[in-house]
């Protein structure tokens, strides 16, 4: 008969964070990382200051203690929001207490605000009465930007919303999709992913290369600066055939490369093979050639030379 296992040790789950927050004085909080002077004139620094003198502290800093100072913290995350409320001449601040010191960024965990999840939640603040300005403040930007913001997804076709949900595309680039047809958005939305390229001049190239009849305005001509008529409708044979090329590609291009890295690693192995090396060279000095250049070819690739 079996002993019982013991999978009390195992099963245990050690929380990352105490239950509650600790309210902590800013002056025993020592920072991991010196903050350079110029940050305090950047646009991130002020939206943070604005966003706390307007709303208060939404996310509490990560510290953990001190293991040679009761009395200290050691601050894991939150150097910027620490800087601001010293500025702000606060003395204490809620904070996260870690149970354990992993050694990572925090911040390098955290998935920053895409456009399209930033104008949800400014809608969502508008439905609830939240006034506009207040919103504006807030994010430290004006107004009128707010009313952008609102708009982003207006003629943007449902699919592209959901393709680019989580993209950091700027804002320009909507303006770019939405002339375009539904059909061709989600087309232009893929193009954008697969080169993983968001810029509004990539996008600018793909509404170029648009045929008139999946704009929106069919009926009005592309003008694009110091290019012909004839001009756009070269690059828009130009660049279908290379949407076609790319898109065929992608079909196969898994498949090619396990394919390629299969026979060039039993190539490698082949003429490292002293016997098969000498005969090669003796009567396929051609073949023995072009196998050691195609097996040298493997330390280039990116999984190799890693």
């Amino acid at each position: 008969m079996s002993k019982p296992v013991d999978t009390s040790s195992s099963n245990t789950i050690t929380q990352a964070f105490g239950s509650d927050f600790v309210v902590v004085q800013i002056a025993s909080i020592l920072p991991v990382k010196a903050i350079e002077k110029t940050v305090k004139s950047s646009h991130k620094y002020h939206q943070i200051a604005a966003s706390i003198r307007e709303i208060g502290l939404v996310e509490p800093p990560v510290v953990i203690q001190d293991t040679r100072d009761p009395n200290s913290y050691l601050l894991l995350d939150g150097h910027l929001r620490i800087e601001v409320l010293r500025d702000l001449g606060e003395s204490e601040v809620e904070c996260l207490v870690s149970t354990d010191d992993e050694a990572f960024t925090y911040n390098k965990r955290i998935s920053r605000l895409s456009p399209i999840q930033e104008q949800r939640m400014i809608a969502k603040a508008i439905e609830r009465n939240v006034p506009k300005d207040k919103i504006a403040r807030a994010l430290d930007i004006n107004v009128r930007s707010i009313s952008r913001k609102v708009q982003l997804l207006d003629g943007i076709c449902e699919e592209v919303v959901g393709l680019l949900k989580d993209r950091m595309c700027p804002l320009a680039v909507f303006d770019v999709l939405r002339k375009m047809g539904p059909l061709r958005q989600i087309e232009a939305a893929e193009l954008l992913i697969n080169a993983n390229n968001f810029s509004v001049s990539y996008a600018s190239a793909i509404l170029a290369s648009t045929p008139q009849a999946q704009l929106v305005t069919p009926q009005t001509p592309k003008r694009l600066k110091g290019m012909t008529a004839e001009a756009i409708a070269r690059m828009e044979r130009e660049l279908s055939r290379l949407q076609e090329a790319i898109s065929s590609i992608q079909d196969s291009y898994g498949q090619d490369h396990l394919h390629l890295t299969v026979v060039k690693g039993y190539l490698r192995k082949l003429i490292s093979n002293d016997r098969v090396a000498r005969y090669l060279e003796q009567y396929q000095p051609e073949l023995f050639i072009e196998f050691q250049k195609i097996a040298d070819m493997t330390s280039t690739l990116p999984s190799e030379a890693e």
